[in-house]
């Protein structure tokens, strides 16, 4: 078994569907009910199978943060903070392979949206490091 995070994201990836690019803020109560349904039946169809670790939605606020100096305060968001890929939400997964983590991201890709249509979004899957860079077996 191996641990994939995916990562909804507001926007990104390669490609926009018209039904992704309407902001969930401007969906019917209904709509977003049933966005919502739909991830918790994917979280409990995983966890049926036993693939399910955790996940959550996020709040679209928040900020960039870096240091900058012994004795400065931290930087935060920067001149372009616009720009910045904003991630809805997340999950973890434990799968037996990587065509199983794109299987279950596929899934969520279909999440209804706007109109009850599938999104389509992307969804970044990204493994979990087995082993430190550099360490020796």
């Amino acid at each position: 078994m191996a641990k994939y995070l995916l990562l909804k994201h507001y926007r990104g990836g390669p490609q926009r569907t018209e039904t992704a690019c309407i902001p969930m803020d401007q969906w019917t109560p209904q709509e977003v009910s049933d966005h919502i349904a739909f991830m918790d039946h994917v979280a409990d169809t995983l966890r049926e199978r036993g693939e399910f670790v955790d996940g959550q939605a996020l709040s679209p606020e928040g900020a960039f943060v870096r240091f900058d100096g012994e004795g400065r305060p931290p930087v935060t968001d920067g001149p372009f903070a616009e720009t910045k890929d904003l991630i809805a939400g997340w999950m973890t997964i434990d799968v037996d392979s990587v065509e199983r983590a794109h299987e279950v991201a596929a899934f969520l890709s279909s999440a209804p949206g706007a109109g009850g249509e599938p999104l389509h979004e992307w969804i970044e899957v990204r493994p979990f490091l087995e082993e430190r860079p550099g360490e020796l077996d």
